[in-house]
């Protein structure tokens, strides 16, 4: 039976495509870049700040959310994302350039669960341990006593951005599914020390793809922690920011070498904080295998 003009056009346009497309059509296992400060699509907002859609096995995950929540719904009604329907959120880390959309986010999906690292910004209440010293002092009169020495229980509720947030706090390997989890690595970098930064590992037949925020305990401690977590010897791809923008050259190549012959990194996807000049000496090292993820990119997995 002859094929009709439409199917005709359908299977020309499938032939057509890369077969990476083609795969990512056929299993909807894909990352759509919806926050960052470059692209080469026009009308969509650009800002210092990252967001990423996963979509893998049947799961749709929002991995941080920008850094302004009115130019993220900007960019999430121009890339037609329907956030009713993502299964998750994850935040990599408390700053507001991964953080602020999330108030948008809940508007639309008030009850999806938000997975966040161990930090005092996601606190749903108070440590109980601030309201009961380990030596008390009896001449200590009740008007300088915490709630006049008899606190509130349960603990009283700690103020966040989020009141209504569905917090889920990541302190050890967590499995999403049996092919996604999330891991968490504790900061030891000047500036960021003691500050918990959650990553996400992908489970596909060529390896684990690990998204990453910012970086900030150094990529190199990321990896070997989920290295170790994972029994993995090799990354087949990283995407997200390495947190190398400001660092010097010889940094840099300490950290490349790193990715590439420490962790045989195959394939990168790297955006928002890693810096142009890691993006220009990955794109020399790897070719065909660094793959551009400006804003409104959508990378096959």
């Amino acid at each position: 039976m002859p094929r009709s003009p439409f199917a005709l056009l359908l299977a020309l346009l499938i032939g057509c495509a890369s077969p990476i497309a083609a795969q990512s059509a056929a299993t909807g296992n894909q990352i759509t870049v919806l926050y960052d400060a470059f692209s080469d699509k026009p009308g969509l907002a650009l800002d210092w700040g990252y967001a990423a859609l996963v979509e893998f096995e049947g799961k749709r995950i929002l991995f941080d959310t920008g850094n302004d929540a009115a130019m993220f719904e900007t960019n999430i009604k121009r890339l037609r994302v329907d956030l009713s329907k993502i299964d998750l959120v994850v935040l990599s880390h408390r700053h507001g350039d991964h953080t602020s959309g999330l108030r948008y986010v809940l508007s639309v999906n008030p009850k999806v669960p938000v997975y966040v690292p161990s930090d005092e910004t996601f606190m749903q209440s108070t440590p109980t341990g601030f309201f009961a010293p380990a030596v008390e002092d009896p001449s200590l009169p009740a008007k300088m006593r915490y709630f006049g020495g008899t606190p509130p229980t349960p603990s009283p509720a700690h103020g966040t951005a989020w009141p209504a947030a569905r917090f889920r706090v990541v302190t050890k390997l967590t499995d999403i599914t049996p092919h996604i989890h999330l891991i968490s690595t504790l900061s030891g970098t000047p500036g960021f020390r003691d500050m918990s930064e959650v990553s996400l590992i992908l489970d596909t037949p060529k390896g684990p793809v690990v998204i990453v925020g910012c970086s900030h305990p150094g990529v190199e401690n990321i990896l070997a922690n989920v290295a170790a977590q994972t029994h993995t010897s090799s990354i087949f791809e990283l995407v997200g920011g390495l947190h190398l923008v400001v660092s010097t050259p010889s940094q840099i190549d300490h950290t490349v070498s790193a990715l590439l012959d420490t962790y045989h990194v195959h394939r990168t996807a790297l955006g928002h904080c890693t810096g142009e000049k890691t993006f220009a000496i990955l794109q020399k090292r790897l070719g065909e295998n660094y793959r551009y993820a400006g804003v409104g990119e959508v990378l096959g997995l």
